[in-house]
């Protein structure tokens, strides 16, 4: 917006502050992708795609689940993990180093190489989310993991090496920084005022959508320009606690969230996260953890001041943003 002032917010959920420098964009409704996420669709011999079985680390389970029938989703090891679901959980002596123990698994989402996540159907995008809550279940027995964390990279720059549509997940014998400062910042609001700082957060003027049981909102504070959170209306500590008619409802706004944010900003490269609770959590930590989705669209860089201070600069303000993806009518 012309002659608006930088300001700087504060999250309440991440404890992070973010600079909004509106001077250093064009307008927001011009903010495209510079970097398309999907220059074509067409890779020979993709190890995801159906019949390439065989090529693909070993699956942990298909649904449908009967072998005989075509599937629709493959939830499989990652053929490069990050970390080793075979070595033994083993601290040093001073407790700053602990063996590579953890889970890296990889859910195929479709099994057409063209087939993206926004061009499923809500029960499709539902099958997916339940897949991920299926496989966290599972990972959930191993006393030995801490966290899980769900995530999607979208194209090159987003840290996607495979173009055929697919989401990760990663199980950890610790709670990361980022999730520990999320809670700590959540923690610090409810004993100030009794209440889930995502529960309480205003969504006037940052409402993008909303369904049944979801809201889709431009944070506040948004780190990211255009960055979207989908948050469950009612307060829910972990994801995997979903059922299935909400599995189908968020399916539907997520699909509708990635069909707007492709429109208006040219396909852009994209992350998404699931932020969630960690599995061993005591019941006053149930009161004020809020599990969300983030969707992150790749339009900017990070610079030497973000990763100095650890505060954004962000171009767009939520209230514009969320405005613009507002207004995006998607073809019938």
């Amino acid at each position: 917006m012309a002659g608006r002032d930088p300001e700087i917010r504060k999250d309440t959920v991440t404890n992070r502050w973010v600079v909004f420098s509106p001077a250093r964009a064009r307008r927001p409704s011009d903010f495209k992708s510079k970097d398309s996420a999907n220059p074509n669709h067409t890779q020979s011999e993709c190890p995801f795609c159906s019949g390439h079985e065989h090529e693909c680390a070993p699956e942990i389970f298909r649904f449908p689940p009967d072998s005989t029938v075509d599937w629709k989703i493959r939830v499989i090891q990652n053929l490069y993990p990050a970390l080793s679901r075979d070595v033994q959980l083993n601290p040093s002596s001073d407790g700053m180093v602990l063996t590579g123990f953890g889970f890296h698994d990889v859910v195929i989402e479709s099994p057409v190489h063209a087939v993206h996540l926004s061009d499923l159907s809500p029960s499709e995008v539902a099958e997916v989310l339940l897949a991920y809550k299926k496989r966290i279940h599972q990972l959930s027995f191993h006393q030995s993991v801490k966290y899980i964390q769900v995530f999607k990279n979208h194209g090159a720059s987003a840290g996607a090496s495979m173009s055929h549509s697919h989401s990760q997940i990663m199980a950890l014998p610790i709670v990361p920084p980022t999730v520990s400062s999320r809670l700590d910042c959540m923690k610090g609001y409810f004993e100030e005022t009794g209440k889930c700082s995502v529960c309480e957060m205003s969504v006037k003027d940052l409402l993008i959508d909303e369904s049944t049981h979801y809201i889709s909102i431009i944070p506040f504070a948004a780190t990211f320009p255009f960055e979207i959170w989908i948050v469950p209306r009612d307060h829910s500590p972990h994801f995997h606690e979903i059922d299935s008619e909400k599995a189908v409802d968020l399916g539907g706004l997520l699909k509708l969230m990635l069909q707007k944010m492709s429109l208006q900003l040219n396909s852009p490269p994209f992350n998404f996260m699931i932020h969630t609770s960690p599995l061993q959590v005591t019941d006053s930590l149930l009161s004020y953890t809020h599990w969300f989705l983030q969707i992150v669209p790749q339009l900017t860089g990070i610079g030497g001041f973000e990763l100095g201070t650890g505060c954004y600069i962000n171009p767009v303000f939520p209230e514009d943003a969320a405005k613009v993806l507002r207004e995006v009518n998607l073809p019938k």
